[in-house]
């Protein structure tokens, strides 16, 4: 019996591997056009039918919601369909391409590809959708439920941290796409330790941006301005109509919008006339000496008693000047707010200077 060392191995030629690529301009063949056709349309199938299914679900959903929304008292459905819509829609387009990439192999790559992006700009899309919409949803609730006080106060608050929120969201969605790709995954990592409270405190002296940040936050708290407050700095004088991160926006009397950084309502003096309920002014009438004071001041009651605008705090009238030929009388009175003030004045003005025309002739003195 001859031994295993004994056996000579086949003479068999040697295989031939291919040392260059295809010809770009060969044609494939009929089981390549095949098999890749089979391939692209099973992918085709498979994503369409998971695509389709999930717009169909979101619609039922978001049609069940409005329904909903219209028969209830409350807007929060209704609100919130809203808010929603859109966000929700592509959210539940990736979840059906994510099913489809189980499925199939080509859906499979493709998904992977994409899913380091899709999924965090999604995910911060649908955050900041319900952080807007419960914004807007407070808004309403505060404008049904508080006085002008209060609902300007919850306003601010709602505002600022409202549009904080969105920066943080922003910046940590930003990063997060950023960390897919090799070459700027440094600069994500950086941006998410500086959307952290660690890297606003330590970053906050440092970065512009983030102390207007901080100032922003810091209004919404402590809240020395609220939207809606009639107040005076370098020497502009209005209403504040919006609150940002950044700047304040104050409409004047005669429509102008005046910028003010918000950093400066924190580190100089301003006048805020509606910080609390009320404010007082004065109307000045000059007269000659020599005339009784008394009907005067009925006077004045009685017109001022007959004005919506007057809260009934404030209705007094003194001698505050006596000179030789003049005595001058302050007639002080209140209102709500500085806009009702200024409408209160200008009447009781005018309608002062046509009673003591009519009744007492020669009394207004011409010169001071």
């Amino acid at each position: 019996m001859k031994s295993f060392a004994a056996i000579k191995p086949l003479d068999l030629p040697p295989i031939q591997l291919a040392t260059s690529a295809l010809d770009p301009d060969q044609l494939p063949s009929a089981n390549e056009i095949m098999h890749w056709s089979g391939r692209l349309t099973h992918a085709t199938i498979a994503a369409g039918s998971a695509i389709l299914t999930a717009l169909a679900i979101h619609a039922v959903l978001f049609w069940l919601l409005r329904r909903v929304g219209r028969r209830s008292a409350s807007r929060t459905e209704t609100l919130a369909a809203r808010g929603f819509n859109q966000s929700m829609r592509w959210a539940f387009i990736a979840t059906g391409f994510a099913v489809a990439a189980d499925a199939d192999k080509m859906v499979s790559h493709i998904w992977t590809a994409l899913a380091g992006f899709v999924v965090p700009a999604l995910t911060g899309w649908v955050i900041y959708a319900g952080v807007k919409t419960g914004a807007e949803l407070l808004s309403e609730r505060i404008e049904a439920r508080d006085d002008e006080l209060t609902a300007r106060s919850r306003r601010t608050r709602i505002a600022l941290l409202t549009r904080t929120l969105s920066f943080v969201i922003v910046v940590i969605t930003v990063a997060l796409m950023m960390l897919e790709i090799p070459g700027v995954r440094q600069v994500g990592a950086t941006l998410i330790a500086s959307a952290g409270i660690i890297g606003l405190a330590v970053g906050a002296a440092a970065q512009p941006a983030l102390k207007s940040l901080i100032a922003g936050m810091q209004i919404a708290l402590t809240e020395p301005v609220r939207i809606g407050d009639f107040v005076v700095i370098d020497g502009e004088s209005g209403r504040v109509e919006d609150i940002r991160l950044s700047y304040v926006v104050i409409r004047t009397v005669d429509e102008r919008r005046f910028i003010v950084p918000t950093i400066k309502f924190l580190d100089n003096s301003f006048q805020n006339w509606t910080r609390v309920g009320g404010i007082t002014g004065i109307v000045v009438l000059p007269i000659l000496p020599g005339f009784d004071i008394g009907p005067i001041r009925e006077k004045y009651k009685s017109l001022l008693a007959a004005q919506d605008t007057w809260d009934g705090r404030t209705c007094t009238l003194i001698v505050s000047e006596a000179r030789v030929g003049s005595i001058e009388l302050k007639l002080l009175m209140s209102a709500a707010e500085p806009g009702a003030l200024a409408t209160l004045r200008s009447t009781i003005r005018e309608a002062m200077l046509e009673w003591l025309r009519t009744d007492l002739p020669g009394a207004l003195c011409a010169t001071t």
